[in-house]
């Protein structure tokens, strides 16, 4: 029996490990890119708030992970402050309680300065999507134990407003080379994790899925099945509208949840 402890241990700091590794990875590699006009800043989370990211993939159960959430790039007052995929500041130290040193990026805009967990802007759709699993699974242990989230672009970009720009509305020419980077991560959390489910917060992040799903070959690729839930952005006048429970419904037809 001890023996067995100890290869469920090994096996999840290897799955963890294996999880740093791409992270590290991706965001050298988006690191080195440099974007055009209207963006005039970019912020890289994975490098200045790296501790906090490593301790959130800390919390992943490894092939235990029966779902796996997707977003698009992080928010300026969620992931960008703590360095958590749709981590709004109260979530993250309050109820999933990480708590790691906070940097600043180089070329910090004087509107939207990092201020980590001392941040007092509220990120709502980080707010509504950590608020949905507090409810429903009630600890962190609960939840990670078979669900996991990660965004696919792990970059920020604003325009010299401040205003942010989302990778869609990216040059063809730099999404190219983003898009293949953030590809090879992705399918790297997923050939590591093998979840049953993909789920996709939001339209975008829903097609990422769909085209690396229909780009491998694995025989594990058969179970696997890519749902889609409302995003919980407060721009979305539909998630105005009780998102918990569009989102709950959605999860529930598309067969991740049960009622």
């Amino acid at each position: 029996m001890p023996i067995a402890k100890t290869n469920a241990k090994a096996t999840v700091s290897g799955e963890v490990a294996a999880l740093m590794k791409a992270a590290k990875e991706l965001s050298t590699t988006v690191d080195a890119m440099e974007f055009l006009p209207p963006v005039t800043h970019v912020y890289n989370p994975l490098v200045y708030a790296w501790k906090m990211h490593c301790k959130y993939l800390s919390f992943c159960s490894g092939q235990g992970t029966q779902v796996l959430f997707l977003g698009m790039n992080p928010g300026p007052w969620g992931m960008a402050q703590t360095g958590v995929p749709f981590g709004q500041v109260e979530m993250v130290r309050d109820w999933l309680a990480i708590d790691q040193p906070i940097g600043h990026p180089i070329n910090e805009h004087p509107k939207r300065s990092i201020e980590g967990l001392a941040c007092k802007r509220s990120e709502v759709s980080g707010a509504r999507l950590w608020g949905l699993f507090k409810e429903r699974f009630k600890t962190p242990a609960v939840f990670f134990k078979s669900h996991f989230v990660v965004n696919y672009c792990p970059l920020v970009f604003m325009e010299e407003s401040a205003r942010n720009r989302t990778p869609d509305k990216l040059q063809p020419s730099e999404m190219k080379s983003l898009q293949s980077a953030c590809d090879r991560h992705l399918i790297a959390v997923i050939e590591t994790l093998q979840p049953k489910f993909l789920v996709g917060v939001g339209a975008y992040a829903e097609q990422c899925l769909i085209r690396i799903a229909a780009s491998t070959t694995t025989d594990s690729e058969i179970s696997r099945k890519v749902v889609r839930i409302l995003h919980p952005s407060p721009a979305s006048p539909a998630a105005n509208k009780d998102w918990a429970k569009i989102a709950t419904s959605q999860l529930v037809d598309g067969g991740v949840w049960r009622r």
